[in-house]
C-alpha cells in the first residue's frame, strides 16, 4: 500500500538527574563533592533510506519514544545516555512541526533528500549536572545538583514527495498508465474509465545509454490546485520531478474533450499550485495517434508546442508507435538536466560544505531564542528552550539551587532585557508554571538603560504599554553557554 502522508507523536528520552554527593572515606575528612552527572535522554531520529518507497511503517503506529538517561551516582559515576530511536523514511520526506491544538503546520523542520541524511525530530532531555560542577573559590561544598530535563513531546507531520526524473501529468484516461507500462517494468492497473490510477506509480526506464525514473501521477482535473479531486494529494508528487511530460488524448476519449484545452487547464493548475512548475522543462505527448480522426488534434497540438518552444511527440502507447524515439529524447533531456543539477549542487556544497548539519543547526537556533512578551499590566512572560531548561532543572526545594538559578539569569542578561522591556520592581515574571517577583535593580527611566537609538527606545516603551507583542534577547545573550562556572 502506498502511504505518503502521516502524523506521528515523538518524544525523546528524559534526562537523568545529577547526584549531590560528597566523598566519604577513611582518613579523608574533607573529600569534597563527587556527585556524577545524569545521562542525556536518547533522540528520535529520522534517517533517509533509499530502500524505502512509502511511509507505510507509520500507518498503524503513531507514538515513538526514545530511551531515557539514567541518574548520576556518587564517586563521580555518571549516568548512561539513552539510546537513540532511529526511524527510516523514504527519500523525499518533508517534516513539519504541528501546532498541538489545531494540528496545523507551524514550520518546516527538515526536507530529507539524501540516503543516510539524518534529522532529530524528538530531542532527548539534557542530563542534570552533579554537584562537582558547582565548586567555586567561595563555594567549596555545593549541596545541590541539577535535575534531569524532561523531553518535549510533540506531533510532526511526514509528507512524502516522490523523487522522479520525469512526471507524467494529464487529465484522467489519457493513457499515462499505458505509457509507463510500455516504458518500464511497472504494471499499473489499466482500464477505460477515469481515475483508474488512485496512487502514483514509479517505473525505471532503460533505453540506449540512458536510464531514468518515471512517475505516473494520477489524473488531474480543473480545480486541482484548490484541492478538487484530491488535487493536492497528487500535485505534491510533481514538485520534485526534473521534467514534466504532459500527456493529452488526441482522440478526445468518449467525452470528446479538446486536447488543447486539456493541456492549457493542466498548465494553469500547475502554475497556481506552485509558480515554478509552470516554468519547469517539459514535453508534450499526444497519445492514441493510432485511433481515427486524430490528425487535426495532433496538428493543433504541434502548432501550440512550436509556439511555446516545447518538444512535441505523437505516439501510441497501445501499439508502440514513436515510443522509442520519445524515450530516447526524454533520456537525453534528463541526462542534461542532471548535469546542470550536479553543477549547481557542487556550487552550493562549496558554500555550505557540511550539508547534513543544516537541520540540526536550524533546530539549535530555534532552541536558543529567548522571547519576552507582555502579559498585561506589570506581568511578563519569558519563553525559550534554553531558559526554560534552566528552570526545569532547578531543585526548588534546595535554596542553594535557587540562588544559583538567579546567578544564571544575571549572566544570561535576563534582568537587563526585562528592564529594557519596561519591567519595574514588583512586576511579575512568568517562566513556564513559575512566577517570580522582579527585584534587585533600581527603577530607571527607559532612556537610562535602553539603546541610544531612538527607534529602539520607542519599541521598549510600546512593549511596556502592551502594544508590542514580544521582544527578543540579543543572540549573544540568549546563546550564552549554560555550563559556565559562576562567580559569587
Amino acid at each position: 500500500m502506498f502511504i505518503d502522508q502521516v502524523r506521528i507523536n515523538v518524544k525523546g528520552g528524559d534526562g537523568g538527574a545529577g547526584c549531590m554527593s560528597f566523598r566519604r572515606e577513611a582518613h579523608v575528612p574533607k573529600g569534597g563533592p563527587d556527585g556524577g552527572d545524569g545521562g542525556h535522554g536518547g533522540n528520535v531520529v529520522l534517517v533517509g533510506d533509499i530502500q524505502k518507497s512509502s511511509l507505510i511503517d507509520f500507518r498503524f503506529k503513531h507514538h515513538f519514544r526514545a530511551q531515557r538517561g539514567t541518574h548520576g551516582q556518587g564517586a563521580r559515576r555518571h549516568g548512561a545516555d539513552g539510546e537513540d530511536l532511529v526511524l527510516h523514511v523514504p527519500l523525499g520526506t518533508v517534516v513539519y512541526e504541528l501546532d498541538p491544538e489545531s494540528m496545523e503546520r507551524r514550520y518546516l523542520i527538515a526536507d530529507i533528500t539524501r540516503d543516510g541524511e539524518r534529522c532529530v525530530v524528538g530531542e532527548g532531555g539534557h542530563g542534570g549536572r552533579g554537584n562537582i560542577h558547582f565548586v567555586t573559590s567561595v563555594r567549596r561544598a555545593p549541596a545541590f545538583a541539577e535535575l534531569g530535563e524532561p523531553a518535549q513531546e510533540h506531533w510532526v507531520e511526514l509528507e512524502m514527495k516522490l523523487m522522479a526524473d520525469v512526471g507524467l501529468v494529464g487529465m484522467p484516461s489519457v493513457g499515462k498508465s499505458s505509457m509507463i507500462a510500455f516504458m518500464s517494468a511497472a504494471r499499473p492497473k489499466i482500464a477505460d474509465y477515469p481515475f483508474t490510477t488512485l496512487q502514483p506509480n514509479l517505473g525505471m526506464v532503460r533505453v540506449g545509454e540512458y536510464d531514468y525514473v518515471v512517475a505516473d501521477i494520477p489524473g488531474l482535473i480543473e480545480g486541482a490546485s484548490q484541492g478538487k479531486g484530491l488535487g493536492h494529494e497528487f500535485l505534491r508528487h510533481i514538485e520534485r520531478t526534473a521534467l514534466i511530460m504532459h500527456v493529452v488524448d488526441l482522440s478526445g476519449s468518449y467525452e470528446k474533450r479538446d486536447p488543447v484545452h486539456d493541456y492549457e487547464v493542466i498548465r494553469r493548475e500547475l502554475a497556481e499550485y506552485a509558480t515554478d512548475l509552470a516554468e519547469r522543462p517539459c514535453v508534450i505527448v499526444g497519445n492514441k495517434c493510432d485511433l481515427p480522426d486524430t490528425q487535426d488534434a495532433s496538428r493543433r497540438m504541434r502548432e501550440l508546442a512550436e509556439h511555446d518552444g516545447i518538444p512535441y511527440f505523437e505516439v501510441s502507447a497501445a501499439t508502440g508507435t514513436n515510443m522509442h524515439e520519445l524515450m530516447l529524447s526524454v533520456g537525453k533531456m534528463v541526462h542534461d538536466l542532471r548535469g546542470q543539477a550536479k553543477a549547481l549542487e557542487e556550487e552550493q556544497r562549496s558554500e555550505a560544505a557540511d550539508y547534513d548539519r543544516i537541520w540540526t543547526l536550524k533546530q539549535r537556533r530555534r532552541d536558543s531564542e529567548t522571547v519576552i512578551s507582555a502579559e498585561g499590566q506589570g506581568a511578563w512572560r519569558v519563553s525559550g528552550r534554553a531558559i526554560e531548561r534552566m528552570v526545569i532543572q532547578t531543585d526548588w526545594d534546595n535554596d542553594e539551587g535557587v540562588i544559583y538559578l538567579q546567578h544564571r539569569f544575571e549572566r544570561l542578561g535576563l534582568e537587563r532585557a526585562l528592564l529594557k522591556a519596561g519591567a519595574r520592581n514588583g512586576d511579575t515574571v512568568r517562566i513556564l508554571g513559575y512566577e517570580f517577583e522582579f527585584t534587585g535593580v533600581e527603577d530607571a527611566e527607559p532612556a537610562d538603560v535602553s539603546s541610544e537609538d531612538t527607534s529602539e527606545q520607542l519599541l521598549w516603551e510600546e512593549a511596556r504599554a502592551g502594544s508590542v507583542a514580544e521582544l527578543r534577547l540579543d543572540d549573544d545573550a540568549s546563546s550564552a553557554p549554560s555550563g559556565d562556572v559562576d562567580e559569587d
